[in-house]
């Protein structure tokens, strides 16, 4: 792990600035932290609304609300209640939600588990193995968790109320004025702020204010995912399918234009399931009907590992989405309204980065901030803060588009290729690259460090 001075204001009082290459030379200056007088700064608190409630909206508001600033969330649901299952938290996101206090809040509800084990679509042989506990805690100085998405976001909200956030429900945002700044309600009310932070999803009305009135939503990929979660005691009676969970680990089913992604949530209760396939059609039209959704996720993974297919076949409910990306997104920012999260950066779920991401966006949002001085500064942290995450969510947007590739070979020379650059992590001997990202060290530390 390189260039991680954990303490950044220390380098500018001594003078330092972490270079640019890979170096741990000053790391000696995390012993000084506390030692050294900081010279103080008058920050302004600033009255801040945050329109979402979502991942993305809490976590602005925790990291703006911990350095006092006064923030209310305006969510348009009538209440918070978050659907899907479940949700990875890797360590470029574990690090800063436990810098922001969320240790104790989620600390019962997540699994840490040990390796992700790549399998072969047919017959389930490992072709790939990640370890992560405890190499990825050792490495990136954070661990990787799962965890219920609904458990994830409840931890994430009372926190929040903690810290004196206020959550504004039934507020559906129907316009924003970016100049004031300011939001006006579907019921006509209009609320004035120092900041208006736009974390509203896919879907984001605010982003169209961001491209001169022309929305360019997000575009379907061509792929969708069904998703599950089972109970775990009733899977452990089946020897064939209890070898799969001796020990918490992510397996990874890969075929032709399809995976399959499971892990154990909700402190070892659960068995999630994510089962990803091409699907071009209109969601719009899609059956809602159990039996149909079944037979339908059976047929697209007919044929594939029998201990996959026995999971899949005990699956008594799944749920159906479409899989989006959003095009590369360059301006984030116009006058004091700023977007980010999913409204910024929709990406493919394939790097598992789209909350972890949306986690980065709000914290570095707070220390673009943390130096605002007067509102006339405020411009300023926002195209600094726009500067450096354009470049960070577009790149992971990149490489989940590259995932998909990389995982749906045919069986072929390429997929033959990519198993077979996969040996060495399998056989715990050194390697300096692999198709496998989570495992491919300059991937990695781009990544997590």
């Amino acid at each position: 792990m390189y260039n991680t001075v954990h303490s950044p204001g220390l380098s500018s009082l001594t003078g330092l600035q972490a270079p640019t290459y890979p170096s741990n030379c000053l790391q000696f200056l995390d012993n000084l932290e506390g030692t050294i007088p900081r010279q103080h700064v008058e920050t302004q608190p600033l009255s801040v609304i945050v329109v979402g409630a979502g991942l993305g909206g809490l976590a602005t508001a925790i990291a703006l609300a911990r350095d006092h600033h006064q923030v209310t969330i305006y969510e348009q649901a009538n209440q918070l209640a978050e659907v899907g299952a479940g949700i990875q938290i890797p360590p470029n996101s574990s690090r800063l939600l436990l810098q922001l206090g969320l240790g104790p809040y989620l600390e019962k509800f997540v699994t840490q588990p040990e390796s992700i084990l790549v399998r072969r679509w047919q017959n389930g042989k490992i072709i790939g193995r990640t370890r992560l506990d405890p190499q990825f805690r050792e490495q990136f100085g954070a661990p990787y968790w799962v965890i219920h998405r609904a458990h994830f976001h409840a931890a994430m909200h009372s926190l929040a109320i903690d810290l004196g956030v206020t959550v504004q429900l039934a507020s559906k945002v129907a316009s924003y004025d970016v100049h004031t700044p300011s939001i006006t309600l579907a019921d006509g009310s209009t609320i004035l702020a120092d900041l208006v932070v736009a974390a509203d999803e896919v879907n984001s009305t605010a982003r169209a204010v961001l491209m001169g009135g022309t929305n360019i939503p997000p575009q379907r990929t061509g792929f969708a995912a069904y998703r599950a979660v089972m109970d775990l005691e009733r899977m452990r009676a089946d020897p064939e399918i209890a070898s799969l969970l001796e020990t918490p680990a992510f397996n990874l089913w890969l075929g032709d234009k399809r995976h399959v992604m499971t892990y154990v949530i909700g402190a070892d209760k659960w068995f999630n399931m994510v089962l990803s396939h091409p699907d071009d059609s209109d969601s719009a039209q899609w059956t809602h009907d159990q039996d149909e959704i079944l037979a339908n996720m059976r047929n697209e993974f007919d044929g594939w590992d029998p201990a996959l297919s026995k999971i899949i076949h005990m699956v008594d409910r799944a749920l159906k989405w479409p899989l989006y990306s959003g095009a590369t997104m360059h301006r984030w920012v116009s006058g004091r309204l700023v977007v980010l999260g999913d409204a910024a950066h929709a990406m493919l779920p394939y790097m598992s980065q789209s909350a972890a991401i949306a986690v980065e966006d709000g914290v570095a949002l707070a220390r673009s901030l943390g130096k605002v001085t007067c509102l006339s500064e405020i411009p300023m942290a926002l195209a600094v803060f726009e500067n450096v995450r354009v470049t960070r969510a577009s790149q992971m947007q990149e490489a989940s588009l590259l995932n998909g590739k990389l995982w749906h070979f045919p069986d072929g020379p390429l997929q033959r290729a990519r198993d077979a650059a996969m040996v060495p992590e399998v056989e715990d001997r050194p390697f300096s690259h692999s198709p496998n990202q989570w495992s491919d060290p300059a991937t990695q530390m781009w990544c997590y460090a």
